[in-house]
């Protein structure tokens, strides 16, 4: 198997719907050494127009609550199990997310991070490779061995729960300001910026 290019796929042809209904394929964006890494479903229609991993109506409330915890998205990645957007926005079959699950771990392995945030139900299935009932376990942080190597995965509802339930929008709140915990980030009011370092 070839190396990927820096977390990057440029060309591949595995799932015939998927290079049917794409127009590109979407890879994650953020620093490759990020220390949080949000993994979607998959690229919807803006995304696979702008080639960026939530850059819609979703993308927006990620982005208000990353401000709100102190993180920003130039300091986060983010990434989905698919790379290449579903027709009509259904979910990902199990065969097309088998298939992209390469590119997933090898961008994993390489960005290192300290936390994995599952955004709904069809990442945090995927990873934990269980079912999830996303509304009752959000916020909940479970270890899982990707590649052999344990990772730190905090389950969260999807952004875009909250644009249609207003109820999901404390626990989706909560759970990113956990993440900025997680990854050692400082409160936004007047923190050091200081990483913890925990046990060192």
């Amino acid at each position: 198997m070839g190396e990927m290019e820096e977390c990057s796929v440029t060309e591949c042809t595995r799932c015939p719907e998927l290079v049917d209904s794409r127009s590109q394929i979407v890879n994650g964006t953020g620093p490759e050494d990020a220390d949080v890494l949000f993994v979607g479903e998959g690229p919807g229609a803006q995304e696979d127009t702008e080639g960026e991993p939530f850059v819609g109506r979703s993308g927006s409330v990620l982005d208000d609550q990353l401000r709100t915890v102190g993180l920003d998205r130039e300091s986060v990645r983010i990434t989905n199990c698919v790379r290449c957007r579903p027709p009509e926005n259904r979910d990902p079959t199990t065969e097309e997310l088998s298939n992209c699950r390469g590119y997933l771990e090898t961008e994993i392995d390489r960005v290192d991070p300290d936390v994995i945030i599952t955004l709904g139900k069809v990442p945090s299935e995927h990873l934990l490779e269980r079912s999830v009932a996303v509304t009752k376990e959000a916020g909940t942080v479970e270890e899982v061995r990707i590649q052999g190597t344990p990772r730190r995965l905090l389950i969260c509802v999807h952004p875009a729960a909250m644009l249609y339930d207003r109820s999901q929008e404390d626990t989706f709140n909560e759970t990113i300001a956990h993440a900025a915990e997680l990854a050692g980030v400082e409160g936004s009011e007047g923190g050091s910026g200081q990483t913890h370092l925990d046990n060192f």
